[in-house]
């Protein structure tokens, strides 16, 4: 029918333009995920650290950070980025899945699969039919590890990441080969 909506999730690359938005949706949505896991403090290190508009301008501009914007029925709920790493040593092109995160009223409503598949098809598309892998690290304190083995994924290793100021990520590293 002309002039309706999707019903479904829309997702759309960000550009730098959307740095705003992402800092909104950040400021919830991350915020949200780790507030029973973070301290306060680590929490507002990190939500400098990557949501700052100097950091996220620097992922999208100069690290190679593709970010994009997920909405439904026109209004924006959800954010995600890949970081394409390139060629590695065993033949595989390598993609880190840097960030997925939904505001709380959008969880279980078959978004984040969604932008999982999304995230698939983008891989796919880049690596022009090369082997692909990707990666993300997974707060190991975080449920949404139970979702990304429901998807696919593995625990591939498990590590704590320092990230400054005495912090630490303590992460699994996850990954499919695709």
């Amino acid at each position: 029918m002309e002039g309706t909506q999707p019903t479904g999730p829309v997702i759309r690359r960000a550009t730098p333009e959307d740095i705003p938005l992402i800092r909104e949706l950040a400021g919830v949505c991350f915020r949200d995920t780790y507030r029973t896991i973070l301290s306060p403090e680590q929490m507002e290190y990190m939500m400098d650290w990557m949501y700052s508009e100097r950091s996220l301008q620097k992922q999208m501009e100069q690290d190679g950070h593709v970010y994009f914007i997920t909405s439904m029925e026109g209004v924006p709920c959800a954010y995600f980025s890949i970081q394409p790493l390139g060629l590695q040593e065993d033949g595989a092109y390598l993609f880190e899945f840097q960030k997925m995160y939904l505001l709380p009223a959008y969880k279980g409503k078959g978004i984040g699969r969604h932008m999982v598949g999304h995230v698939f098809q983008f891989v796919r598309d880049a690596a022009c039919g090369w082997p692909c892998r990707i990666e993300l690290h997974v707060n190991r304190y975080n449920p949404i590890v139970n979702f990304h083995k429901h998807m696919g994924f593995s625990i591939l290793r498990e590590g704590d990441f320092p990230i400054g100021n005495g912090y630490y990520m303590n992460d699994y590293i996850m990954g499919i080969s695709c």
